[in-house]
């Protein structure tokens, strides 16, 4: 048998396996309710972010300056802001932008941290020390602070609120995707495509990241959710998105000064924050319980 045909027995079996566990994590996580009911929340809040444009009874900066601070009716189901615009608009469209935030900050940080993590933990030596070293550095600074700091250097907006969040999650991926490399770059699999001359690209792409997927799935959920509290309290502080662009944060920055007779300008965004977090939430433990290895069925 040559190279390539041991090469390509050694890559269907480990693909063979990795789909085995996969489909009997899946099973357990189907299994699990309070994780369903967390996934039901996520795939709801995403839908209304994407049907934004026809949920919406208004446009979520229009001004109906005659109808201002009116409490929840039929034609305003979540009453109105001072300016007279519709807060069920605006929670819909807030929507949106904080789930835009939350998925692209989560995003970078994960592609980034990933990358640094699996190579110092494929090299090790030197280079680990050196990246580990700079990942401590970001580690030590607490994730919200740094995010301010950054903001109030970088300034406000919507990409700079993205920026801000990532970096102060690149650490957690740094962290995670090496101890799991660090895990796998001794295993027989990996000394058996090492032992045919495969490049280290090839064996860290090809063959370890794959199965190092399930922790940073679930790091990934998990960040989520406090990627969108984040973006709430940036903006709550004015640091994040700005008005007229609606986003859960500010409008309940807006609504702290008349929360005692117009309750209704920081309750419904209130809400839409803690349904979206508890949904990421709920759905982050089931799946880490569902892809945890030592769990059987």
């Amino acid at each position: 048998m040559g190279t390539a045909e041991i090469n390509d027995l050694v890559e269907n079996t480990t693909e063979l396996k990795k789909k085995s566990q996969w489909v009997s994590a899946m099973g357990r996580l189907k299994k699990n309710k309070l994780a369903m009911f967390g996934l039901f929340l996520v795939i709801f809040m995403v839908l209304v972010a994407i049907f934004a444009d026809v949920l919406a009874p208004y446009p979520y900066d229009e001004q109906h300056l005659a109808d201002s601070l009116l409490g929840p009716c039929l034609r305003y189901p979540f009453g109105t802001d001072k300016y007279g615009r519709c807060i069920l608009s605006r929670v819909i469209y807030g929507a949106r932008t904080s789930l835009l935030v939350g998925f692209a900050a989560v995003t970078a940080a994960a592609l980034i941290g990933g990358c640094i993590g699996a190579v110092a933990g494929y090299f090790g030596g030197v280079l680990d020390n050196v990246l580990m070293r700079l990942i401590d550095v970001i580690l030590s600074i607490p994730s919200m602070l740094l995010a301010i700091s950054i903001s109030a250097m970088m300034g406000t907006g919507l990409f700079n609120t993205i920026v801000a969040i990532s970096i102060g999650s690149i650490g957690q991926f740094a962290r995670i995707t090496r101890a799991a490399v660090l895990s796998e770059r001794d295993q027989e699999y990996v000394e058996s495509v090492r032992a045919i001359s495969a490049g280290n690209g090839r064996i860290l792409v090809r063959h370890i990241l794959p199965n190092v997927l399930a922790p940073l799935i679930v790091q990934y959920s998990l960040n989520i959710a406090s990627s969108i509290l984040a973006a709430a309290g940036l903006s709550f502080v004015g640091l994040g998105v700005q008005p007229p662009m609606a986003e859960w944060g500010s409008m309940l920055s807006a609504g702290r000064s008349l929360i005692r007779y117009n309750w209704w300008l920081t309750l419904f965004p209130g809400l839409a924050i803690m349904v979206t977090v508890y949904g990421f939430n709920l759905f982050g433990d089931g799946l880490r319980d569902a892809l945890d290895p030592r769990l059987k069925d």
